[in-house]
């Protein structure tokens, strides 16, 4: 089993754990959470014999093998599969040896080689690897492609499917859904459930944690308290000992109150029995576990839209899409037909690529539609959350002056008094934001928006960089808004407590999904199977048949040609996409080797003598500066991968 006994461990000077005490027993799965900074990473880093004890003492069976995702892909000469297949050391280390044994012309050693071989599954693991590529979304030809035709987010699918391929007895995921969508969340589940090892995971998706994890590590106050149970169930334990706290009394009744208050309103307005009852339980949830969040750092609430129109948006047969460098266009999502009513609350489905943002973008106006009619109803206010609109908020401005930008009017104190409830509040709303955490300038751009007093809501994945009780916060904030919202989100309890219907957009159209969150999953397993099997069937086809005369060779003709045509145009769009990734990469490689430095100096006991002072101070100083800045450059360099990944 895993054993901390009275384990104490400081960075720096800063104290991170404090002769705390817990234990996993093998074949366990827990989720580790805490706020950002409580020491989930240094945990990882710990078991994975990177860091030791300042006091106590940590162990595990010296004979496991730990598992753990790369966050690097090297440039390799391999394809996929072959990339995936490295995951298994011991095969590949037998491998080796029937090379050596078959060069020495040594028949009995290769002859022992080969038992050994087969002996671990050898001739099934290219069909397991293969396996895992497919459930994490590749296709066929993408697990023969190389490794380096892959853009970052697909590259960190690889290094999880690396990970997976390994044969473990203790598998450490970090935030394994952050480049994955539902569709290959929910493959990931029913991989998980089947492992047969023990897994520690740090994830900020709830639902994937109460579907995966039977135990709850919770990081606070320097301690790992060891809770029996998913997230959820965490939550209400967690909840009962805080609601036994008198100071807390007032502050949870009023929360139960206020909740009960949207409970009623929507019970009045729901009209789909499915998809009215989910969210009824979603919402029921929220009430049990509202004095779990106490201790939450803010909460925050939407402001009433002035005007109400409806319809609020007319789509009629519009084609999303982008424009090609040679004037040609490139669509998406076809023959787009959607009537926006107020007060909808819609939730979008479907995989990476299939145009869910792309259709964001044209509701919002930020892309033009490539064809078609789109009639906003008069007094429409829009507002628009995606990544990357990070990058607009001007890095030297504080958070008062952003928001002053757009209220020049309004008085000082009242702006304050609006930032504070966001968190921004003191020395941090006039503070300059290119420090800031991805979460705390998330939480900027959704106030900015807020401000604005929107009556139909974008979001386009908010909760990325957000932690679990800012997720808990907006998904409240959400749940009450008086609007209409349409939703993109792989945190699917966001989707379930604040959408009441779904559409999915797949195969360039958008259509409705007539069912909850529970049937898309159902549907998703039913459909990668297929899909799997259909792949297979016309890989083999493909590989037996023979030319079918003049008239498939001509076909074949003209789909190669427009094939490269289309290429063509997909490579004028990436063009400068990769041109600023690479420089991005570029930029990241030396900050990463000026922290790598910085961070062995802070750590060196030397380092706090008298003498060091004054450059140990200037060393925290710029440390804190490079971090900020490889924050802010690792946000840049995945929204750029995305945006790759829509043009496809």
């Amino acid at each position: 089993m895993i054993r901390f006994n009275q384990f104490s461990l400081a960075r720096g000077t800063k104290p991170l754990f404090e002769q705390t005490t817990f234990s996993l027993n093998p074949g366990e799965k827990a989720g580790l959470v805490g706020a950002n900074g409580a020491g989930k990473s240094t945990l990882f880093s710990v078991l994975l014999g990177e860091l030791h004890a300042d006091g106590g003492d940590a162990s595990m069976p010296p004979s496991w093998q730990i598992a753990h995702v790369a966050q690097e892909t090297p440039a390799v000469d391999k394809t996929a599969l072959e990339y995936t297949l490295d995951g298994d050391a011991a095969l590949r280390a037998i491998e080796a040896r029937i090379a050596s044994a078959s060069a020495a012309h040594d028949g009995a050693a290769e002859a022992e080689a080969h038992a050994a071989f087969a002996d671990a599954d050898g001739y099934t693991a290219p069909a397991r690897a293969e396996a895992l590529l497919l459930g994490l979304g590749f296709t066929l030809d993408q697990t023969r492609a190389g490794v380096g035709s892959f853009s970052g987010g697909w590259r960190m699918r690889l290094n999880l499917a690396q990970a997976l391929m390994c044969r473990s007895d203790l598998l450490l995921l970090d935030e394994p859904t952050n480049h994955l969508d539902l569709d290959a969340i929910v493959w990931l589940e029913d991989w998980l459930h089947r492992y047969p090892g023990t897994l520690v995971v740090i994830s900020h998706d709830r639902e994937f944690l109460d579907s995966v994890c039977n135990v709850t590590l919770h990081l606070e106050n320097q301690q790992i308290k060891r809770y029996g149970g998913n997230y959820s169930q965490f939550e209400v334990l967690r909840a009962q000992q805080l609601a036994l706290q008198q100071s807390a009394y007032e502050k949870q009744r009023k929360t139960i109150e206020h909740l009960q208050s949207f409970v009623d309103r929507f019970k009045a307005k729901a009209t789909k029995a499915r998809q009215a009852q989910s969210r009824m339980k979603a919402l029921e949830k929220m009430e049990l576990i509202a004095p779990a969040h106490i201790a939450s750092p803010f909460t925050f609430e939407f402001r009433t839209p002035d005007s109400a129109p409806n319809p609020m948006m007319v789509m009629e047969d519009v084609r999303c899409g982008y424009h090609a460098a040679d004037g040609g266009e490139i669509p998406i999502v076809e023959r787009v037909a959607l009537s926006i009513q107020n007060g909808q609350r819609i939730g979008l489905l479907g995989a990476n690529g299939q145009g869910k943002s792309t259709l964001i973008k044209t509701l919002a106006g930020t892309l033009e539609a490539l064809g078609g009619h789109v009639r906003q109803g008069k007094g429409l206010q829009i507002g628009y959350f995606a990544q990357h609109q990070l990058e607009t908020l001007r890095p030297d401005d504080s958070p008062l002056q952003h928001l002053a930008r757009l209220a020049p009017d309004t008085r000082e104190q009242e702006l304050r008094d609006f930032l504070g409830s966001f968190n921004f509040s003191g020395d941090m709303a006039t503070a300059a934001i290119a420090p800031f955490s991805g979460g705390e300038k998330a939480r900027l751009a959704l106030a900015l928006i807020i401000w604005q007093k929107p009556n139909l809501l974008l979001l386009d994945e908010p909760t990325n960089h957000l932690d679990l009780e800012t997720r808990h916060a907006l998904t409240m904030a959400l749940a009450q808004f008086e609007g209409t919202l349409i939703l993109v989100s792989h945190d699917r309890h966001l989707l379930r407590a604040t959408t009441d219907q779904f559409m999915l957009v797949a195969k360039h159209r958008l259509e409705p999904f007539d069912g909850d969150l529970d049937d898309y999953r159902d549907w998703l397993l039913q459909h990668a199977a297929e899909q799997r099997a259909a792949l297979k069937a016309a890989d083999g086809a493909a590989g037996n048949g023979s030319a079918g005369g003049a008239d498939a060779s001509v076909n074949r003709k003209e789909q190669r040609r427009q094939e490269a045509e289309t290429r063509q145009k997909l490579a004028h769009l990436k063009k400068p996409l990769q041109t600023r990734i690479a420089k991005i990469e570029k930029e990241m490689d030396a900050l990463n080797a000026e922290k790598a430095a910085l961070d062995a100096f802070v750590a060196d006991p030397a380092s706090y003598a008298a003498e060091q002072k004054t450059k140990l101070t200037d060393a925290i100083r710029r440390q804190a500066d490079v971090n900020a800045r490889l924050e802010t450059l690792e946000a840049e360099w995945l929204e750029a991968h995305e945006e790759l990944e829509q043009i496809g």
